[in-house]
């Protein structure tokens, strides 16, 4: 059955490659266009590069289909409540970190994360956080629905 968002349910978010030198973020994630969907979730496969390698990615969202600004998943935390008093909550830009346990190739799930219908494009910018020296190699399908 054709989607009628004219978009792929699955996508290619990082084809499955070397991690950048030096625990640098991927300069050019792929774009995926997802208007109209509601979910997404990530299929993520991890390989270290060397003892102690360990992976981020962060989750980057856009509400226009062309141009526009880039805006970073974020993690919110509410503040203590207090009768009388006033409440501050903290909002931070988030990145996520993958540990690998072992040396062979690990495959793990993120999500699913609400998207509303209101994200027009969405990227995944992925880094060697742990033995940035030897990078490790990460994959990323994206489903959504």
């Amino acid at each position: 059955m054709a989607n009628v968002y004219f978009a792929e349910q699955v996508q290619t978010a990082r084809v499955a490659a070397v991690l950048p030198a030096a625990g640098a973020f991927d300069a050019a994630p792929l774009e995926m266009p997802c208007p109209g969907f509601e979910h997404v979730t990530l299929f993520i496969s991890y390989t270290r590069g060397g003892a102690g390698g360990d992976m981020q990615f962060r989750i980057e969202a856009n509400p226009d289909s062309t141009g526009g600004t880039w805006h970073r998943a974020g993690l919110f935390s509410p503040g203590a409540v207090a009768s009388g008093a006033d409440s501050l909550s903290n909002l931070q830009r988030e990145s996520v970190e993958y540990g690998s346990t072992g040396a062979g190739a690990e495959t793990v799930i993120y999500g699913p994360l609400e998207l509303y219908g209101g994200v027009e494009r969405l990227r995944v910018a992925c880094a060697e956080s742990g033995a940035v020296g030897t990078p490790g190699t990460a994959g990323i399908q994206a489903r959504f629905w």
